[in-house]
C-alpha cells in the first residue's frame, strides 16, 4: 500500500505464494495495482449481481450466484482445455507445455467487499505437477501473461536464507520489539536495492564469478553483493596517500585483486 501511494500513476503488479491470497489485501489495492497469486480450489467465486430496475425492492446486492468450484471444473468432462507453452519456466531456458481453462468471477469472503479476479486453472499434460490455480486482480490479463508473471517470482524461502547468510536477519542482537521491526524490514530493503543495483552492474556477457561448488550459469546473491562492495570500496580503495619515499606503493593490480577477495569475506 505504501508503493501504491508513492507511485500513484504507475500499474504495479504484486506475485506472491497463497499465504498472499487475502481478501482484505485483494479488497485494498486500487485500480492501478495487480495482485497475482495462487488461488485454493475450492474457492467461494460468484457470478456479478442481477441488474437493478425500478422495481426492485431492497439494498443492491453484492454478489450474483455461487459458481461452480475450480475443483468441480477439474472432473467436468465438459471443461474445454486450451493448451499454452510458458516461457522461462521459473527462470529456466526451457519451455513448459500446459493445459489451462480460464474465467472471471467475483471473489468474496464476508466482512470484505467482493474484488472482480480472473482465475486460471491449469494442468500438467505430463502429469507431473498437480493441478493448480492462479487468480488476477486484473481480469483484463491473459492466462498465460498471469503464468509468465507468477513463475517469475522469486522463492520466499530462497529469500530469507540469503537475508540471513549474508545480511545478518535473525542475528541481530536486540531486545526490544521496536527495534526489531525497524532493523529486520531495513534489511530486507538492503536486500532488494542490491539486488537492483547488481541488475545494472552485471549485464550480459559478464560471467558469475563468485565461488560455488557447482557449475554456475546464473548470478547469486554473492555476486550481487560483491559487484556492490566492489563500485562502494573503489571509491576508496584506490585513493592514493601523500607520497612517502618509506612506503612502497602497492601495485593496482594487486590492489584489486585483494578488493576481489575481500568483497566475497565481508
Amino acid at each position: 500500500m505504501q508503493l501504491c501511494r508513492w507511485l500513484p500513476e504507475r500499474e504495479i503488479i504484486f506475485v506472491g505464494d497463497s499465504s498472499f491470497a487475502v481478501h482484505i489485501l485483494a479488497a485494498a489495492l486500487p485500480g492501478t495495482a495487480t495482485l497475482i497469486t495462487r488461488l485454493r480450489l475450492d474457492a467461494s467465486l460468484f457470478a456479478p449481481p442481477d441488474q437493478r430496475h425500478e422495481h426492485t425492492l431492497g439494498r443492491p446486492a453484492q454478489k450474483g450466484r455461487p459458481l461452480p468450484k475450480l475443483k468441480t471444473l477439474l472432473k467436468d468432462a465438459k471443461t474445454e482445455w486450451q493448451s499454452i507453452v510458458a516461457s522461462s519456466w521459473y527462470g529456466k531456458q526451457t519451455d513448459k507445455s500446459l493445459e489451462v481453462t480460464s474465467g472471471t468471477g467475483l471473489w468474496y469472503r464476508r466482512g470484505t467487499p467482493p474484488r472482480s479476479i480472473r482465475w486460471v486453472l491449469v494442468k500438467d499434460p505430463s502429469g507431473r505437477r498437480e493441478p493448480q490455480a492462479f487468480m488476477s486482480t486484473n481480469v483484463n490479463l491473459e492466462p498465460a501473461q498471469i503464468i509468465a508473471c507468477f513463475v517469475r517470482r522469486w522463492q520466499i524461502e530462497v529469500t530469507f536464507a540469503e537475508t540471513r547468510a549474508h545480511l545478518g536477519v535473525e542475528t541481530q542482537r536486540q531486545w526490544n520489539d521496536k527495534a526489531i521491526m525497524r532493523t529486520t524490514p531495513s534489511l530486507l530493503a538492503l536486500y532488494s536495492l542490491v539486488t537492483l543495483w547488481a541488475c545494472d552492474l552485471l549485464g550480459r556477457g559478464v560471467l558469475p564469478y563468485a565461488a560455488a561448488w557447482y557449475k554456475k550459469t546464473d548470478f547469486t546473491f554473492s555476486d550481487a553483493i560483491g559487484a556492490v562492495r566492489m563500485v562502494l570500496w573503489d571509491q576508496d580503495i584506490y585513493r592514493q596517500y601523500p607520497p612517502d619515499p618509506d612506503i612502497p606503493e602497492t601495485q593496482p593490480s594487486r590492489l584489486k585483486r585483494m578488493t576481489q577477495a575481500l568483497c566475497f569475506a565481508a
